[in-house]
Formats: C-alpha cells, structure tokens, sequence
C-alpha cells in the first residue's frame, strides 16, 4: 500500500446541468473520489463510470469526465463540498491543508500520540504492522485478511482499535486494518470518520459531530 496518497477535499462548481449533482470529493492516486448527489464519495479509476459519469483522466488537482457524450474538468478547491447531513453538532475540529493539499494533524490511539492523514477514500483507519506492535494491537487477536496493493496481494489483519482521538473528537472500538508495510501515517479512515459531516472550504476541512 502506497502511503502517500494524493488527498483533498472539494466542490465541482459551474458544472453543466447534466452533471451539476457530481462532486470531485478528493483524489486518491490514480482515482478520483466522486459525490453523486448526498452519496458517499466512491473511488473510480480512469476509464470506470459511476451513475453515467465517465472518468477520462485523473490529474493532481483536477479530473477530467465524460457524461451524455460531453466532457469537463472538475477542479479542487473551487467551493465548499460536503458529506452527510447536519444534525447537532456537539464538537468539532478544523484541519488545514498542509502543503501538499492532505489533512494531517497529530492524535493518538489507545492513548499513544500518532499522526493521521485524513482518507475519504479508505474503508478503514489502515495503519502499518510495526506501529500496530508498537502501540500494543495484538494481531493475533485480529482477523487475518489478503490484500490488494500496487505491489501485489499481501498479508493484512482486521482488528479494532479501543480508542482514537483526533482533537477533541473520539471514537472507541474502531475497526482498523493493520498492513505488513510501514506508513509515515496513518489513514484516517471512514471506520472514524462516519459519525461526522465534513465540510470543505478552501483549505480547511472542518469534522463536526451530527
């Protein structure tokens, strides 16, 4: 698995009317990160089509699209974007785009500091076998799994982390999944990231409690 993804959030605008309901909710390699409407953001590689649209070409901070036989260029940070509907919003924490465009900010697992990189695009918090060890995840508590990378199928587990905290946000009980190679980060994925709306303006992101 290749750590450094390519990872922001943003909004389609001056869409014509026949993808006006298409987001660009982010990057990720050599997918782009697509909202159909209130849907959650779902990967789709070059040359795959989700719900009529078309992807044509994915590039660093735009994607190109084809729907009804015309094509146009989604853009990052044109306009606020976001996922999930508001409900109460009993905490909240704002993220700034580093240099590169991704969200990181430090946090902690079962208690340990750790740094995160926010991923839209990942089922699961993924964090690498020697920082799992190292934080005390017992692997062998966990279910062995087979998975997909750039490089090939490789070994994984699926265990569930007690605690997660980003700012004041946490969540007890994470799903996560614990791969062979080491990551600088660790990827923060929607098994923390559900129970919050995300909404993106320029370069911030901001979480908040439903």
């Amino acid at each position: 698995m290749k750590p450094a993804v390519a990872l922001c959030l943003a909004l389609l605008c001056g869409a014509p009317a026949m993808a006006q309901n298409v987001q660009l909710a982010g990057i990720l390699g050599s997918k782009a990160l697509l909202v159909m409407g209130a849907g959650a953001p779902r990967a789709v590689a070059v040359g795959q089509s989700v719900d009529g649209v078309r992807v044509l070409a994915v590039g660093r901070e735009e994607v190109s699209i084809e729907a009804d036989g015309q094509r146009q260029t989604l853009r990052l940070g044109d306009g606020p974007v976001s996922v999930g509907a508001r409900t109460s919003a009993r905490a909240s924490l704002v993220l700034h785009a580093n240099a590169g465009g991704h969200f990181v900010d430090s946090g902690s697992i079962n208690g340990r500091p750790m740094q995160f990189i926010v991923d839209t695009g990942a089922t699961a918090v993924s964090i690498g076998r020697a920082e799992a060890e190292r934080l005390g995840v017992k692997l062998q508590d966990g279910k062995p799994v087979r998975m997909q990378t750039a490089n090939g199928t490789t070994q994984g587990w699926l265990v569930k982390l007690a605690s997660v905290r980003i700012g004041p946000l946490e969540q007890h009980d994470v799903q996560a999944i614990v791969t062979q190679e080491p990551m600088p980060y660790v990827l923060l994925g929607n098994s923390f990231l559900q129970p919050y709306e995300m909404t993106r303006k320029g370069g911030e992101l901001t979480l908040q409690s439903r």
